[in-house]
């Protein structure tokens, strides 16, 4: 099987590329920079330019290609509506005219619950089309990524930065990308899969509080939390809202929203890895995740102090 990884350069999309090639498939990403995507190519993928807002560059990546997995998404500088929304349409349209076998999407957990929240309304309307459109689909919904963790709690911790936490916020259950590309490589290889659509939710939530104490107690330092309430949140995303070149903030802001509201970002997921013949044992923790890094970035400032202190040594006189 020959698949179109799309969003390979990404968080997510690398990962997929990664195991898709280690589970011995012909892998082709589609991308719009060769220059940024070359670590690609340097792991044994083929790349395709093309940009899946302009349709007409769609076409040639679908040679030869059997199944799709898409996990783009647009950057803070894009419109969510012209990536999330158009370009997904040119995608899903040029896949059904090349015939492809399967195509898996990468959604978000309970999309359907913020149609308020752009990215979130735009998530379901893509599910919706996909499941109309008679093209052999699976959806994936991931709570969130545990490599978001490291920018939001572990790194201002180290740096003695404040950490702000929504005083309400519903815990999360974050996934590890690694895992979720398993399970997106493994929809490819499981009939059962088919034209359904499936949680990803990590071994359990985490609330925003728990996270500071957990980062605190591996690192050995004491964190600065900042809080800020939902109503807060809300005056400046409608602030920003009333200014047209603030649009685009004011629409991550509401998506942060997401995370900020009453109901967990969690899932069952025992049916998941039935079906999947995944085994729930080998999901990472956050413990072991967090505490992976720590001990890398801990062993790292320790050899540094100690080459810092043998240089010193150097330049002493006597």
């Amino acid at each position: 099987m020959s698949i179109l990884v799309v969003g390979g350069t990404g968080t997510l999309g690398r990962q997929i590329v990664r195991n898709a090639l280690d589970e011995g498939f012909d892998v082709k990403c589609l991308v719009r920079n060769f220059q940024k995507a070359a670590f690609l190519r340097e792991w044994g993928a083929k790349l395709v330019q093309a940009n899946i807002c302009g349709p007409k560059s769609l076409p040639p990546c679908f040679e030869d290609v059997t199944a799709v997995i898409d996990a783009a998404t647009s950057r803070p500088k894009d419109s969510a509506y012209d990536v999330d929304w158009d370009g997904k349409l040119n995608l899903i349209k040029a896949a059904l005219d090349a015939q492809v076998e399967r195509y898996v999407f990468i959604s978000i957990l309970n999309s359907e619950k913020y149609p308020h929240v752009p990215l979130m309304d735009i998530k379901r309307c893509t599910e919706k089309f996909l499941e109309e459109s008679g093209i052999n689909y699976t959806i994936l919904r991931p709570c969130g990524f545990l490599q978001g963790l490291i920018g939001q709690y572990a790194i201002p911790v180290l740096e003695k930065q404040a950490i702000w936490v929504m005083g309400e916020a519903a815990p999360i259950a974050y996934m590890n990308t690694q895992d979720i590309a398993r399970f997106a490589v493994r929809a490819l290889q499981v009939p059962e899969t088919n034209k359904r659509s499936f949680p990803l939710a990590g071994t359990r939530a985490w609330g925003g509080y728990e996270l500071v104490r957990l980062c605190e107690r591996l690192s050995g330092e004491d964190a600065k939390v900042s809080t800020m309430s939902l109503d807060l949140l809300r005056g400046v995303r409608g602030f920003a809202n009333f200014f047209q070149w603030g649009w685009q903030f004011a629409d991550r802001l509401a998506f942060a929203e997401v995370g900020a509201g009453s109901d967990p970002l969690d899932a069952d997921m025992n049916e998941v890895y039935s079906t999947f013949g995944l085994d729930p044992s080998e999901t990472t923790t956050v413990e072991e995740y967090l505490g992976e890094y720590y001990s890398r970035i801990l062993k790292k400032l320790k050899e540094m102090d100690f080459e810092s202190g043998r240089e010193s040594k150097k330049k002493l006189p006597f």
